[in-house]
């Protein structure tokens, strides 16, 4: 799950991030994007510049692209929270990974003012008037490169009023972010499985395509497979498919391609280990050729689930049908 943090200045955010890291999330801030970019020039990484500096930055390369380089840092099989969030397209950006809630922390002005005081650092502003001038240049703006507090706000999944105590803060983090998880949603078996399919397809050596195929039973898999030159061969990748390697058209030459398919080659693996295949699912990231759909229903496999269609796959689909095979497509992005 992706957590992220918007709200005004004092209001709690790094709190409560330190608050889940100690809770196994790991942290990002969008800022850190913004300070490198400082570092970089050699600047101070005061309110103003970090401001300045940010707004240049979604000028440049688009209004998420704080979001755009952080989710190039993110691992689906983790937790993390995320702070500085101000543009509503950084929201949008970071929810399209998939488990992502955006938490709004507010306090009033004032208590978040004796706070920022309190912390200290270049941040500081020398007056109340002056921190709340700043604040409100960033709450609303047209320009989609600005910082827009209020637009993010009104994307949150939660909004959290931080005027009490850390304590009270904390219980309340804790209540919305355990609901939050326990609602999250796994995936099914078929995306599970044609996941790992997607997996094993980059171990395959073939300079055409990269497929793979696991075969399942109980849902428990018994065998993987992917495209490539049979064993003992030198991998197509290395010179070994003269008809591969030659570049040639696709679907042409098919008669002179050394490389096994995936679906083949896993069904083939299970027989070498002496595993019976029979009444099991197959997944697949393409639907099988012609060739592979007859070892398919020979086999004794009940069901075939594939990702992507197989180009020259019509006979193919027709026979699996013919056979009693059943046939179904799940597409994953």
């Amino acid at each position: 799950m992706i957590i992220g943090l918007t709200g005004t200045n004092g209001a709690g955010k790094t709190v409560t991030a330190d608050y889940l890291l100690t809770k196994g999330f790991e942290f990002h801030s969008l800022s850190d994007e913004i300070r490198r970019e400082l570092e970089r020039q050699g600047l101070e990484a005061n309110r103003e510049n970090l401001i300045e500096t940010g707004n240049r930055l979604r000028r440049e390369h688009g209004p998420a692209v704080l979001a755009e380089r952080i989710k190039q840092r993110l691992r689906p099989d983790r937790h993390y929270v995320i702070d500085s969030i101000r543009s509503p397209y950084e929201v949008d950006a970071l929810r399209a990974t998939g488990d992502f809630r955006l938490l709004h922390l507010d306090a009033p002005r004032e208590s978040r003012y004796e706070r920022v005081v309190k912390r200290g650092g270049p941040r500081t502003p020398k007056s109340f008037e002056q921190f709340a001038e700043q604040e409100d240049r960033e709450l609303k703006s047209d320009d989609p490169t600005k910082q827009q507090l209020v637009a993010c706000y009104e994307k949150a999944d939660e909004t959290v009023d931080n005027a009490d105590s850390i304590e009270r803060l904390q219980g309340r983090i804790a209540d919305i972010v355990t609901g939050w998880l326990m609602a999250s949603a796994r995936p099914d078996w078929d995306e599970y499985f044609m996941q790992i399919a997607r997996i094993v397809s980059l171990r395959s050596n073939c300079m055409k395509r990269k497929v793979a195929a696991v075969v399942v039973k109980d849902k428990r898999i018994i065998s993987t497979g992917y495209n490539g030159t049979p064993r003992g061969v030198k991998n197509c990748n290395e010179g070994g498919c003269p008809r591969c390697n030659s570049f040639a058209d696709s679907g042409s030459s098919l008669t002179d391609c050394l490389c096994s398919h995936a679906e083949e080659n896993s069904i083939v693996q299970a027989a070498y280990h002496g595993i019976s295949v029979k009444d099991s699912i197959l997944y697949t990231t393409f639907s099988p050729c012609l060739i592979c759909t007859k070892i398919i229903i020979n086999a004794g496999i009940r069901e075939v689930v594939y990702n992507l269609d197989y180009p020259l796959a019509e006979t193919a689909n027709g026979l699996l049908e013919e056979a009693g095979v059943k046939l179904r497509q799940v597409r994953i992005d």
